[in-house]
């Protein structure tokens, strides 16, 4: 059992639990957390792995329930509703299944992946080149490139950087590792290309808000390829996410004036959306 690094942000109120994305941290929760605390006690964890969290000795879905679960359990919130981005928008909705009648509301904010094998052209490199860069060290100056980056996205570069700090250990070097570091994350990878996240959303017992970023990446320069992908994938996932919502009346879609770093761009939207949600599932 891994012993995840946890957050408690305070508040009053039936717990929340916040769970972050693949290579990020709790600490991309920084400016959303405090705006939730006057319904809930917050919680926020690093998965195994990420931020200040030991990997574990496998990466796998039910090694990150099981730790989940323990840490709810420690700090006296077995009953907590969970929130997640990304890949934590996937832990959730995981947890929220293998929980029935404990866990009250479930949120997935853009936690999708790339569809099934074979079901978007292009997918399958993106996926390669996530393979790739797994656990990859990043030069000294990382911090202040990730800052610089954001700001296409209208990202301020403090809150970039300080959740670029987040997610990385330092080096003896002054370089800067990725987490979860290489072994661990390519495990990581194995989990999300088994996980059929469609059907699972189908299957998640409780009150379930699914968000999708609806605003466009920006264009990835000598990568027409990628472009194209987003625009099939993001025509899928409409119709995929219409046959959810329809086959299912306890899942609310919502889309968000947002790309996928949606916790960094919109913050109070974000926190809007998950306070409005879980006071209607109340």
């Amino acid at each position: 059992m891994t012993s995840l690094h946890v957050h408690d942000h305070g508040g009053d109120g039936p717990p929340l639990l916040l769970l972050h994305g693949a290579g990020r941290s709790l600490a991309d929760w920084r400016d959303i957390a405090p705006a939730l605390t006057a319904g809930h006690r917050v919680l926020a964890v690093d998965l195994p792995g990420h931020g200040r969290s030991p990997e574990p000795e496998r990466w796998s879905f039910d090694t990150v329930l099981r730790d989940i679960e323990e840490t709810l359990r420690r700090l006296g919130a077995p009953e907590a509703a969970v929130v997640g981005h990304s890949l934590g928008g996937m832990v959730a909705a995981l947890y929220a299944e293998a929980h029935p009648g404990v866990t009250p509301a479930a949120v997935n904010l853009d936690g999708f992946g790339w569809g099934r094998p074979g079901q978007y052209p292009g997918a399958e490199r993106v996926r390669e080149m996530g393979r790739a860069s797994a656990g990859a060290v990043r030069p000294v100056d990382h911090i202040s490139q990730e800052g610089a980056y954001a700001a296409q996205f209208g990202i301020p570069a403090e809150r970039a950087e300080a959740a670029a700090l987040g997610a990385v250990r330092q080096l003896s070097d002054g370089r800067w590792q990725t987490l979860p570091e290489r072994r661990a994350a390519l495990e990581l990878h194995d989990a999300l290309d088994a996980l059929d996240v469609m059907d699972l959303l189908h299957r998640v017992p409780c009150p379930l808000l699914v968000v999708r970023g609806a605003r466009p990446q920006p264009p990835a320069p000598n990568m027409e390829w990628f472009d194209e992908l987003l625009a099939t994938y993001g025509r899928g996932l409409t119709q995929e996410l219409r046959g959810l919502a329809a086959d299912r009346p306890t899942v609310t879609v919502v889309d968000i004036d947002a790309t996928h770093a949606m916790l960094l761009e919109a913050p109070d939207a974000v926190a809007a959306l998950v306070r409005d949600f879980l006071t209607r599932t109340a």
